[in-house]
């Protein structure tokens, strides 16, 4: 294998213990109870912050999809580290967390970088940057065999989101692998309580109501915070053109309500869209 990225927050944000890890997420997993949607997932949304903060909240979105089958797995994180334009993609070798390493999927990858001008082949931003390395352990414990395709968004402006969704589900279309897409993203930083959840609770009906448009503006007049924006918008731009039509909030909770700290908190959510079946 070419190129393996390694792990870089293992034992910090979450079990650097194969089997404390795996056991876990299973927990976190078994207490993530919720009705089910109805219908092939295509996408999730999941936060990235510490497990023992935001696990409970990411456990949902990946209890949705286990037992699922997907080919590939697109990951869409931002930047926490570096500055640049675009998306800078890993598109060759693998991952690795405690659990084992995930391989790229090569030919996605390749395909990508070959149909859009503003995805570089870059491995500096994905060394030391949490947001992406945070949701292979969940993804391992519920799918077990997936190819990964790692992408790390710098400036997040709408324009770049729309022709990066473009492109993307270009390729995702002509692939015909079954795909699944993950935008990371935590929400407002460090606000009193009562004001964070005020904030979070727009971004939250934005996407219960699967409303691009109202979370493209909500954003542009700071109604809302979110380190991911870019990964939120081409997720949910990504699912629509790959046929889902609807969207289902699973839980939403922040750093208050799980280290009872409430002077100062982040938010999580886990969401899904998916293409309701048809009887």
């Amino acid at each position: 294998m070419s190129h393996v990225r390694e792990p870089a927050v293992s034992g910090t944000f979450y079990p650097g213990d194969p089997k404390v890890l795996k056991r876990d997420v299973e927990g976190y997993l078994a207490n993530a109870v919720f009705e089910n949607v109805d219908g092939p997932i295509v996408g999730i949304i999941s936060p990235h912050a510490g497990f023992v903060y935001s696990g409970p909240v990411a456990a949902y979105g990946y209890k949705a999809v286990q037992g699922s089958s997907y080919d590939t797995v697109v990951v869409i994180a931002p930047s926490h580290r570096a500055y640049f334009e675009g998306a800078a993609i890993q598109d060759k070798g693998g991952y690795r967390t405690p659990l084992g390493v995930i391989a790229i999927d090569e030919d996605i990858s390749d395909a990508i970088l070959r149909e859009s001008e503003d995805v570089t082949s870059d491995t500096r931003p994905h060394t030391m940057e949490h947001s992406l390395e945070v949701q292979l352990p969940f993804l391992q414990v519920v799918l077990k065999t997936f190819k990964l395709v790692p992408l790390i968004m710098g400036v997040q402006d709408v324009r770049t989101c729309g022709r990066l969704a473009d492109r993307i589900c270009d390729v995702l279309r002509a692939s015909g692998k079954r795909v699944l897409v993950v935008g990371s993203t935590d929400l407002s930083h460090y606000h009193p309580y009562v004001q964070a959840n005020k904030l979070d609770n727009t971004l939250v009906h934005d996407l219960e109501k699967y409303d691009l448009k109202a979370l493209e503006e909500d954003f542009e007049k700071e109604r809302f915070e979110a380190c991911g924006y870019g990964p939120i918008i081409i997720t949910m731009m990504i699912s629509k053109k790959m046929g889902a039509t609807k969207s289902k909030v699973l839980k939403y909770l922040n750093s208050g309500d799980t280290s009872g700290d409430k002077s100062g908190v982040v938010g999580y959510v886990s969401s899904v869209f998916y293409k309701p079946s048809v009887i």
